[in-house]
């Protein structure tokens, strides 16, 4: 079979990076960023973050191949910040909020374990 074994789509390879920029010399302000071991949940969601900042001009990725656990993100920015500012300050925002929905997840589940143990709901009739 063609697809790679399970640990390849998640686990980096020794010396291989996550994220590299690669500069587009030809288009302003514009990077390239090839991030290994993701695919289209971490590639739209970052786009289409990046794209809400008013200086992120472009935004978009692209998956290469299925097989290939690889997302190229291209990003433009206005000049005021470079594309690499613009990816690093859209991570820190999306690892910010993401933490905080796991820590109010992590609060309500305990508060329904409490309200469940107080219910007598363990599971007997």
């Amino acid at each position: 079979m063609n697809a790679p074994d399970r640990f390849e789509l998640f686990l980096l390879g020794e010396g291989e990076k996550k994220i590299t920029e690669t500069v587009v010399n030809s288009i302003p302000n514009c990077s390239d960023f090839l991030l290994k071991k993701e695919d289209h949940t971490i590639g739209n969601l970052v786009a289409e973050h990046l794209k809400k900042d008013p200086q992120v001009m472009f935004a978009a990725y692209k998956i290469g191949h299925p097989n290939v656990p690889e997302v190229l993100l291209r990003v433009q920015t206005n000049g005021e910040i470079s594309p690499r500012e613009a990816l690093v300050k859209i991570l820190k925002q999306l690892v910010a909020a993401y933490g905080q929905l796991g820590r109010e997840f992590q609060k309500e589940l305990a508060l329904r374990q409490f309200a469940d143990q107080g219910e007598g709901t363990g599971g007997g009739m």
